[in-house]
């Protein structure tokens, strides 16, 4: 009988060897490259690998629901980007809550921390729009949802410190994703993101206007701008005859007439956007005697007469959609323009948008996102420029807030980032990047003084430029 029991218990561990041996057959071996790691997430498909030294560099689509509230409404292909280091790095999350770019780029955090980099093209701009288009799904709750996923999907793989940032309607995007999605990134460095509370109050940028930059610049800038609506019509014909040449319409802003007061009514705005003081010099000087080719080279040249036409305005469809929404957008007032050169003064974005598409505007939105930085922002970082005109409405964490700072880079424009702070503020946010990323060195952690990029400078990679968008879009 002892013999039969040994014999059983034999044949039965030898068969259980032979299960586990077949298991371990079957088994698929966990995949090592990057490429093979990313492919393998649910939803998560390939477009395009491009090279770059010293990285792999992905171009990627990834499904997201059209609804997050309602998954079975239908999915879309969502454009991201990964710039991957080392799994062993901190990852930072971009949007420039626009279009995703294509090209291999690194964002000031990314070079900061020395890691990967994931960007996202925001959802309902063109090719990551659902079709058909319910614009009601495009929203800053939809958006940040599409953050939450993409992180929750990537997170496996890139397992270390997350930082979010973005610049302008990108450093919006963060902040927004930040309150939905509070558990989510380590920190946030918002740059330039403007914060309108209040839509219908705009006296802010009124009091930016008459007092920016220097009286010299400021009067001239203010003078072509007058002297271009003065010569509305020998200008309109010009502008006419370059419509014709180029193709351009003017079918969802009404007409060639508000286009051009459209953007004419820019010019000193997108000036102080994309300028700095020591670019006044290239402004006519007495804009009275000035030729009509150099008042219409220098508005173009600033404003961009393509701006307002469809073709000009079709791409931007997504954020005056937001802008008229949710987001806000500004209204200013021209005191040195007698009334009767103005005749639609700053148009409000449903002008910008094709009628097909419903709009009503929810006036409590920015409240909430303001009413919670205020009382809850934990590690996040904003900077803002002081000659940039979208910083007159700027975030202010309150004393609910933890770890969280507001700076403003000297002279800087809508381009302000970190680099271009004071040499104490430049430590002090360089030092905290670090630290909420996981990868701040034993030297920054004792003396905050000490805090350097860990990455050096790439020209090619990092790009330090403003991001060229039409003034009026953030």
């Amino acid at each position: 009988m002892r013999k039969a029991l040994r014999w059983l218990l034999a044949l039965m561990v030898f068969i259980g060897t032979l299960s586990t041996a077949g298991a371990a057959t079957a088994a698929q071996p966990e995949a090592t490259d990057i490429k093979d790691r990313l492919l393998a997430i649910p939803g998560m498909s390939l477009i395009q690998e491009k090279p770059y030294t010293g990285y792999r560099y992905f171009v990627l689509n990834y499904t997201q629901p059209i609804d997050h509230r309602n998954p079975s409404k239908g999915t879309f292909q969502q454009r991201i980007t990964v710039l991957h280091k080392d799994v062993s790095r901190p990852t930072v999350f971009y949007t420039s809550g626009y279009n995703v770019s294509t090209t291999p780029s690194r964002r000031e955090p990314t070079q900061i921390v020395d890691g990967n980099q994931v960007s996202m093209e925001y959802r309902f701009f063109t090719p990551s729009r659902p079709d058909p288009a319910d614009w009601s799904k495009l929203d800053i709750w939809q958006a940040a949802s599409d953050q939450h996923r993409i992180f929750a999907a990537l997170k496996s793989v890139y397992s270390n410190k997350w930082i979010a940032t973005g610049g302008s309607k990108g450093g919006m995007t963060a902040t927004y994703y930040e309150r939905f999605y509070p558990r989510d990134m380590d920190g946030v460095v918002a740059y330039v993101a403007p914060n309108d509370v209040v839509n219908n109050e705009d006296s802010a940028y009124d009091r930016f206007f008459a007092n920016v930059g220097t009286k010299e610049c400021r009067d001239r800038l203010n003078a072509v701008q007058r002297e271009a609506l003065v010569r509305r019509e020998p200008l309109e014909k010009k502008y006419a005859q370059y419509a014709a040449d180029n193709g351009l319409t003017f079918t969802t802003v009404g007409s060639l007439d508000k286009a051009y007061e459209a953007v004419v009514l820019d010019y000193v705005w997108g000036f102080w956007q994309y300028s700095l003081l020591k670019d006044c010099d290239t402004i006519p000087a007495k804009a009275a005697t000035a030729t009509d080719d150099e008042i219409w080279n220098s508005v173009d040249t600033i404003s961009g007469f393509s701006a307002y036409a469809d073709q000009g305005l079709e791409q931007y469809t997504p954020y005056y959609y937001q802008a008229g929404t949710q987001l806000g957008a500004p209204t200013i007032h021209f005191p040195y323009i007698e009334k009767g050169l103005i005749r639609y003064g700053y148009q409000p974005p449903r002008n910008f948008v094709p009628r097909s598409i419903p709009m009503r505007f929810h006036p409590g939105v920015m409240r909430d996102v303001d009413t919670w930085i205020r009382h809850h922002a934990t590690h996040m970082l904003f900077v803002y420029g002081q000659n940039d005109p979208w910083g007159s409405e700027r975030f202010r964490p309150g004393k609910g807030a933890r770890d969280a700072y507001v700076f403003t880079a000297p002279g800087l424009n809508h381009g302000a980032n970190v680099a271009g702070l004071v040499p104490d503020e430049k430590a002090l946010a360089t030092a905290r990047i670090l630290q909420w990323a996981g990868v701040a060195p034993a030297a920054v952690r004792a003396n905050p003084s000490a805090a350097r990029p860990l990455a050096r400078y790439d020209a090619k990679l990092d790009v330090r430029d403003v991001e060229r968008e039409p003034a009026l879009r953030p």
